[in-house]
């Protein structure tokens, strides 16, 4: 029982790891703060494609989980600056590991997406939700 328990343990934190960077634009916006400090216009300039409600969002929400720090300074207008926190700052090597580990596996990557897609149009689905399955060469169906 003790062993299923550290494997769920295990399991949910590596799922709270992800969450930490499974939104879309939370990887660019770690990445932009990296060198410093930033106002919201100068993250939108480098984020083009995300709409000023969603950079927003994805600020506050990273803010929430401590990844980056908000510091407003009292001028008029107010001027507003993210950087990256220490735990910010502290998940940029593990994520570059993880860039360096995608683009050096990105070739066996696509290799294996051409294998699976050309597999897929080889195996056609039946009305009744079964396909053929390809063992070996022979073709059986699901049903065998």
């Amino acid at each position: 029982m003790a062993r299923v328990l550290n494997l769920r343990e295990r399991a949910l934190e590596s799922r709270d790891a992800i969450e930490l960077v499974a939104n879309k634009w939370r990887i660019a916006v770690l990445h932009l703060l990296t060198p410093g400090p930033l106002r919201t216009r100068d993250l939108q300039r480098g984020l083009v494609d995300v709409s000023s409600k969603m950079l927003t969002q994805t600020l506050r929400s990273m803010e929430r989980d401590g990844l980056v720090e908000r510091t407003v300074f009292a001028t008029v207008p107010p001027k507003v600056e993210y950087r990256l926190s220490e735990m910010g700052r502290s998940l940029l090597g593990p994520l570059r590991a993880l860039c360096h580990w995608a683009r050096a596996h990105g070739a066996a990557r696509d290799d294996a997406r051409r294998r699976f897609d050309h597999g897929a149009r080889l195996t056609p689905v039946t009305s009744a939700g079964r396909g053929t399955a390809r063992t070996g060469g022979a073709s059986t169906t699901a049903a065998d």
